[in-house]
């Protein structure tokens, strides 16, 4: 048995939803039968993120349908899913890899083979069909939400437009990406900041505290009701957590990325922490050692739970 935080959430049974409309286990195509946009939420990018799940078994559950265009509704990395176990949560990340470092063209399409290449290669169709796309997830260490808007200068900003519209929640992360590959809200034309289609990613706090259950369904509702998919006042009655008074903006200028699996922090930190002073060491991996580049140094999203090389750890930011 692992050390690990509280697990105050249970995985769904999504067992029934196995069969859907398009051929592709798990994945449901809600079409209205009217114009407008082609919309999708994907749950279970990582197996032990499952608060996005609950949220997509609540919509099934309610029998929420789109009111114009098409809502596509994904469980994605369903094959480490099934392995969750409450003594080792963390196992059922992936199977083979990281399912959210796939998304290039050069993997997908190339000769390489992994179980979550195969799960990506099902779900490509659909994601290169969606307008609008949000991808549940949660973090390790507990932190606030954060909306990952993509990568500066390649959709970033008009990501953070999107989740203006959307409302939630109050932390919008503009960021550097992953050396390790490319993420799906990264994919073709997501990444054009001239392309109108938009994707997101909603960090909904800690794995398995309750709350990132309810921030899920809650951003979920408002992403519905931003793309005009399902009606208003229905997504208005689903909605669970205030709106923040104000959304701000936290543009990631470097990553800190191990060398190693000796990479440390000098400390604990916290999610969002804020470093008042430049020069301050932050993190350390044998003879390299990282510094806040200027005051006020936003460090997001820390963490040492899959520490090892290629893997970033911590993002070096400040507030727009």
């Amino acid at each position: 048995m692992k050390n690990h935080h509280p697990i105050e959430i249970s995985p769904p049974d999504i067992s029934s939803l196995k069969s859907g409309n398009t051929g592709v286990d798990y994945v449901h195509v809600l079409d209205s039968g009217k114009p407008g946009s082609n919309v999708m939420v994907q749950a279970l990018t990582h197996g032990n993120e499952f608060c996005g799940a609950i949220a997509l078994d609540f919509l099934f559950k309610n029998g929420i349908k789109p009111i114009q265009g098409k809502l596509t509704l994904a469980f994605a990395n369903v094959a480490a899913f099934a392995r969750f176990d409450f003594d080792d949560p963390d196992r059922s990340r992936y199977i083979d890899e990281d399912y959210n470092r796939v998304w290039g063209d050069d993997a997908l399409f190339g000769s390489r083979d992994s179980a979550e290449l195969r799960r990506a290669r099902q779900l490509q169709p659909f994601v290169d069909a969606a307008d609008y796309l949000l991808d549940l997830h949660s973090m390790h260490e507990p932190c606030r939400p954060i909306m990952v808007c993509a990568v500066n200068g390649k959709g970033g900003d008009k990501g953070a437009a999107f989740s203006r519209r959307i409302g939630v929640p109050g932390d919008l992360l503009i960021d550097t990406g992953h050396p390790a590959g490319l993420r799906m809200i990264e994919r073709g034309g997501f990444a054009d900041p001239e392309n109108p289609r938009t994707a997101v990613l909603i960090e909904c706090g800690q794995h398995w505290e309750k709350g990132a259950a309810d921030v899920a369904v809650d951003t979920l509702f408002r992403f519905l009701a931003a793309t005009g998919a399902v009606n208003a006042s229905i997504c208005k009655s689903h909605t669970r957590l205030p709106a923040p008074a104000v959304q701000r903006v936290v543009r990631v200028t470097e990553p800190v990325v191990a060398k190693s699996m000796n990479l440390k922090f000098p400390y604990l930190f916290k999610g969002l922490e804020v470093i008042p002073r430049a020069g301050t060491v932050v993190a350390t991996d044998g003879e390299t050692v990282w510094k806040t580049p200027y005051d006020d140094c936003v460090l997001v999203m820390p963490s040492l739970a899959h520490v090892k090389p290629g893997t970033t750890v911590l993002r070096l930011g400040r507030y727009d």
